[in-house]
């Protein structure tokens, strides 16, 4: 489980593509990593298969390169990167799961003083569970719904934020994963047996 509380933003370094699949090298300061270890990438959970001392590797299953973007990234692209939450750490964020239920795009940007503010596509299969002052995850980032509309939703932006994750590369008509509050989810089954 995550948070969407990014702690940095890496980089591709290299790819591979295989036949069943993509790998990914990915610059990181993270210590202490180790084989089998989750790690959020841009909000997709990928699982650490080799490390180095400022790189570590991760390969991405058929599913995830049909699913997410992480298929088209190339060398020199950024991502966003979180560690999964230890047991005994403070949970700033919301429930995350890693699981990413579409890849969306962007569709306006716009600074409003400090501040900015992302306009994003609302896929229709994820609208129910969008709703103004909720939390959706978008590339591995916590954040509140400013505005939800019938076909699209807003988030408001703060610098910290726009500085320390790979939103600040973003621009219109840019993917970007979309993970809606998996609560919803688990309210909507639960309701499920009662329609």
């Amino acid at each position: 489980m995550f948070t969407g509380i990014v702690e940095e933003t890496g980089s591709v370094v290299d790819v591979t593509d295989t036949d069943g699949g993509r790998r990914l090298r990915l610059r990181t300061t993270f210590d202490e990593l180790q084989h089998g270890q989750s790690i959020s990438v841009s909000g997709v959970c990928l699982t650490v298969e080799e490390y180095g001392e400022d790189w570590f590797e991760v390969f991405l299953a058929a599913e995830t390169v049909e699913k997410t973007y992480l298929g088209t990234v190339d060398v020199g692209d950024a991502v966003n990167l979180e560690r999964a939450l230890r047991a005994d750490g403070r949970f700033d964020g919301h429930i995350v799961q890693g699981h990413v239920d579409t890849t969306t795009e962007v569709t306006a940007i716009e600074q409003v003083g400090e501040d900015w503010f992302f306009e994003f596509a609302l896929p229709e299969d994820a609208a129910q569970y969008v709703v103004n002052k909720g939390s959706v995850t978008l590339d591995g980032i916590s954040l509140t719904v400013a505005e939800k509309r019938a076909d699209r939703f807003t988030v408001a932006i703060i610098p910290t934020t726009y500085e320390l994750t790979a939103l600040s590369t973003k621009e219109v008509g840019d993917p970007i994963h979309l993970e809606v509050d998996v609560v919803a989810k688990y309210v909507e089954s639960m309701l499920d047996g009662y329609r």
